[in-house]
């Protein structure tokens, strides 16, 4: 009668150690849910953000590049891209079977109407 209860209360104890989940890290000071900034004189961002507002500037992303990103992103037939006088590059695109507007700022920001 003893063995059974011994086996019983070792299962439990036991299985009560593995069930415990270990304690989430502590937040580091230097972690953030914001990208770092970028040193001045850096390239532009490699990612960008879709939804942003965009913001007039200086763009020295190529055609080529912009066409790439919006790809990236899951933006088909690419089209009419111009670069205008803010130095936003605007087209449009297939997005969801839809035709859509884009834009692109300098910073690699992306809109979609």
């Amino acid at each position: 009668m003893r063995l059974p209860l011994l086996v019983a209360s070792f299962l439990i104890s036991t299985s009560a150690a593995f069930a415990q989940t270990p304690a989430p890290p502590a937040p580091d000071a230097k972690s953030s849910d914001q990208p770092a900034a970028k040193p001045e004189g850096a390239p532009h961002s490699t990612t960008g953000n879709v939804g942003q507002p965009l913001e007039t500037g200086s763009n020295s992303f190529t055609e080529g590049q912009v066409k790439e990103r919006f790809s990236k992103m899951g933006f088909g037939e690419v089209k009419d891209l111009r670069k205008d006088d803010s130095g936003i590059w605007r087209g449009t695109a297939q997005h969801a079977g839809k035709a859509v507007t884009i834009g692109m700022d300098y910073k690699g920001n992306v809109a979609a109407q």
